[in-house]
């Protein structure tokens, strides 16, 4: 197999122009997403990847923001638009015509195609030119080929023509080989082919297809690269499609890491981006979603049932039930289950955040015990501080975010509330119950509320006749009892 360096095609045009209407979308069917990436990005990625010395992608429903987002996926691509959507091949005149004169390959692939990947075009612009062809097909052989043309051969095994499903008979419909639509065209040939197209068709569209045959009448080579990997070759036209496409790029990339020394205990419930990053010895648990830029170092456990998208787990860490966006977790540290870790939230090594706590901004240093019902926001909480059950810190004033300091080595008792700006030295504690309202100095005890009052027989006096002064009476008769 050629490999992707071995070649620089002259240009690749990837054809997005479509609108996509069987997607039902306000999204422009290439935007739609699987496995962390568009659509597009995945094509764009792919058609980068073989270097060539010009990239065009052709836009025309949603131009802006399909252009906009092409731009931002890969710098060096240009976006040409195709005003009239007249067919592949009045796409490929469009794009031809924003590019000087060519020479050389020319491959031609699609916004839809996202598992096609940079080796194989690299492959078939090496089988391309090395057997001189003027058209080279990506065709592959699949099971149910019902919706594409089917590539017809001569005894020899050179390619005969390509027939469209509508217009086959019964012996060219049972052929399996389908036309994936992606070609490489030497440039001259496809330049003057493109001129020469007629829409003598229903539709009354330009095909790219029929270049083969202009090519094939004026003498010229047609041959083809068959790939057993048919999935490369399916394109999206539905969210039925666009969701068995994400399945198997998610199983391939779940067996990625799994090849790597990754353990996924359940691949069928574990759904990995493939921007993830994930170390050997890591283990994922079922129900694991990651996406993003997440990290995963070596050691970590993440799962069963939790969400991280853009977070960094570090070693031996341990992730459980736990949803967590743009959060750094550090190495040996513990987190939920059930909590929930908003963007801003570093955690440092060795800490532990435990069941139903909300993080957010929140700078959590090494050895930080935060164990129970508690919401640490825009705050800072020095090394080895334990913060009680029911801690809230108070982080907004109605107009503007304060934030609250909490030493090293700091107890605060449960059911605490911080109210911001305010800062509790080193080594200081909290009462429980206290609303700390203005600076703890280090060392200091801070309590707020009064002495507990007991009001006898309130129950009695307030609540006359219910089961609580019922319960009171009896408690009281045998305190009576009781005395000597």
């Amino acid at each position: 197999m050629a490999s992707v360096t071995d070649t620089r095609p002259a240009a690749v045009i990837v054809l997005a122009a479509g609108e996509g209407t069987r997607m039902r979308s306000r999204t422009p069917k290439v935007l739609h997403r699987i496995g962390g990436r568009s659509l597009i990005a995945r094509a764009v990625r792919a058609a980068a990847g073989v270097r060539p010395e010009h990239l065009v992608v052709v836009v025309g429903v949603s131009r802006d923001r399909v252009a906009a987002h092409v731009l931002e996926e890969e710098p060096s691509a240009r976006a040409v638009v195709q005003e009239e959507q007249c067919g592949t091949g009045h796409a490929a005149q469009c794009a031809l015509a924003a590019l000087p004169e060519l020479t050389g390959t020319v491959l031609v692939t699609y916004g839809d195609t996202p598992l096609l990947t940079a080796e194989t075009l690299g492959h078939l612009v090496g089988v391309h030119e090395e057997a001189a062809n003027a058209v080279t097909v990506l065709t592959a052989r699949i099971d149910d080929p019902t919706g594409y043309g089917r590539i017809l051969r001569h005894d020899d095994g050179s390619v005969a023509g390509i027939v469209e499903e509508r217009d086959a008979d019964d012996a060219q419909r049972a052929v399996r080989e389908i036309n994936s639509g992606i070609y490489a065209f030497e440039a001259t040939v496809l330049a003057t082919a493109l001129q020469r197209l007629r829409p003598d068709n229903a539709q009354g569209e330009l095909f790219l297809p029929d270049v083969l045959a202009l090519a094939r009448a004026d003498g010229h080579r047609v041959g083809a690269l068959s790939i057993a990997d048919g999935w490369q070759t399916e394109g999206v036209n539905d969210r039925v499609q666009l969701a068995r496409l994400g399945a198997e790029l998610n199983r391939r990339t779940v067996e990625r890491h799994q090849r790597a020394g990754v353990s996924v205990v359940d691949p069928a419930s574990t759904w990995i981006d493939d921007t993830v990053v994930i170390e050997a010895d890591a283990t994922l648990l079922p129900g694991v979603q990651l996406h993003g830029l997440t990290s995963v170092a070596t050691g970590a456990t993440i799962g069963p049932d939790t969400t991280l998208t853009d977070v960094e787990v570090g070693e031996q860490a341990s992730v459980v039930r736990t949803h967590g966006a743009g959060a750094v977790i550090g190495a040996g540290a513990s987190v939920g289950p059930f909590a929930y870790l908003r963007p801003g939230t570093r955690i440092g090594a060795d800490a532990k955040i435990g069941t139903f706590v909300e993080t957010k901004n929140a700078a959590i240093a090494a050895a930080v015990k935060v164990p129970h019902l508690s919401y640490v926001g825009d705050a800072e909480i020095g090394e080895g501080s334990n913060i009680g059950a029911g801690t809230i810190f108070a982080n907004y004033d109605g107009v503007s975010k304060h934030r609250t300091t909490v030493g090293t080595h700091c107890s605060t008792g449960s059911n605490n509330t911080f109210v911001a700006p305010v800062e509790v030295g080193d080594g200081a504690a909290t009462g429980a119950g206290t609303v700390v309202r203005r600076d703890v100095p280090p060392g200091a005890l801070a309590v707020s509320t009064g002495p507990q009052r007991n009001l006898e027989d309130w129950t009695l006096r307030k609540r006359p006749g219910t089961q609580a002064a019922e319960a009171a009476t009896r408690a009281q008769d045998r305190t009576e009892e009781t005395r000597p």
